[in-house]
């Protein structure tokens, strides 16, 4: 690939491309609305995940900024060892190479992604979906002109304007050399790009993020708690699809009435399990295959059981792997739910709408990996790196 740009190149780049995004707001609006206009669904998690106004704007912006003065993840020694032959071994950070970026409705990943993924040294390939063309276009232009403005060549960044089937036979016959691949989207995308692609992947994966409420909780904490992790941002992978409570929990039919009531002021469609059937204003799900659905919706399913053992089998059993949260004043309980529970990110009272990249001082996000190899949760800047080993030596044989 092209040779690494040092870091106050990359960081010039980063600080020129905000300039322009800010400047260009409203041709980028304007694009914006034609890709939502032209957008043939009713799929609000779609909707809100594509449009583009001033506050996503200034998310931009803002990302771009932070991510300019961040310190650089690569040549970072990881492991240092002198040999006793006197060879001089150590580990350093080094960048993957090429990143694809594979993703859905988004344009802010435009941003985001391919900013953390360029501050790391790489070169990137885009590939958006067709419903955010207009607004990925105008994007990946301003990149360009960036990257020309700094004298840097335009091949650091590439947009794939390809249909599902040019996708399918770039993944199985690259015509360049590609490193990792990340896409970000539904479980259909993820497993397309599995089936289909010839090198690594990183699999930003589903929701499904369950709340425990504990026979210790704080109700008015556990409440608020619910009710932001559900509607804040239904888009995101980080709300909360899954509440369990404790058979035990005091005053559990007053906290139910009233967690019932608070949701439906959102309009949020609320689901219960059969120990919870019949409560007002609720149904009871269908099948204990709704225990495995991430909603993207406002919609919800409240069960109940018996003690935090049978929360943690429950949570490993259904949940995506991304989030969980316990609500509880009892710190043993906590410490052995947050050790137990197999997800990404774990929570002792507090809402798992913080599982975000930016929330965890890493200046933004790639992606959040379910996955265990190389790096699970938010991937930062810092994760967006391989390494290499160096050796120095004198004349040394083995």
């Amino acid at each position: 690939m092209i040779k690494t740009l040092d870091l106050a190149k990359r960081n010039a780049v980063l600080k020129r491309m905000a300039e322009l995004v800010l400047q260009e707001e409203s041709i980028l609006m304007s694009a914006n609305e034609k890709d939502l206009n032209s957008f043939e669904s009713d799929d609000i998690a779609m909707i809100d995940r594509l449009k583009v106004d001033k506050d996503k704007v200034r998310e931009m912006v803002s990302s771009l900024k932070k991510l300019a003065v961040l310190a650089d993840p690569l040549h970072v020694e990881r492991f240092q060892f002198t040999h006793d032959n006197g060879l001089e071994i150590s580990n350093k950070t080094a960048p993957f190479g090429t990143i694809m970026i594979i993703y859905e409705s988004r344009p802010d990943v435009t941003i985001e992604a391919a900013g953390i993924a360029f501050k790391s040294g790489n070169k990137i390939l885009l590939k958006g979906g067709k419903e955010s063309l207009n607004s990925n276009l105008v994007l990946v232009n301003l990149w360009h002109k960036a990257l020309e403005s700094c004298d840097c060549s335009e091949d650091w960044i590439t947009y794939l304007n390809y249909s599902r089937e040019e996708t399918q036979q770039f993944l199985e016959n690259p015509t360049q050399k590609l490193d990792l691949i990340v896409p970000r989207g539904g479980e259909k995308l993820i497993a397309f790009v599995k089936q289909h692609a010839q090198c690594p992947v990183i699999v930003s994966g589903r929701g499904n993020n369950f709340v425990y409420v504990s026979h210790e909780a704080n109700l008015q904490m556990a409440l608020d708690i619910i009710v932001n992790a559900k509607t804040t941002k239904i888009s995101a992978c980080n709300a909360v699809d899954k509440v369990i409570i404790s058979r035990d929990l005091p005053r559990k039919m007053e906290f139910l009435n009233h967690l019932i009531k608070t949701l439906k002021k959102h309009n949020v469609e609320i689901l219960t399990d059969a120990k919870l059937a019949g409560l007002e204003g609720t149904s009871q799900m269908e099948d204990e295959s709704v225990w495995f659905e991430e909603f993207l919706d406002y919609k919800i399913v409240i069960g109940q059981v018996p003690d935090v053992e049978e929360a943690i089998q429950h949570i490993n059993t259904y949940g995506g792997g991304h989030s969980a949260a316990i609500i509880t004043k009892d710190e043993e309980e906590a410490e052995i739910f947050m050790q137990s529970v197999d997800t990404a990110a774990v929570y002792h009272n507090a809402s798992t709408r913080f599982t975000d990249g930016g929330q965890f001082g890493l200046g933004g996000e790639l992606a959040i990996s379910t996955d265990k190899l190389h790096q699970r949760g938010p991937i930062g800047l810092q994760h967006l790196v391989t390494n290499k080993w160096y050796v120095k030596g004198n004349g040394q044989i083995r």
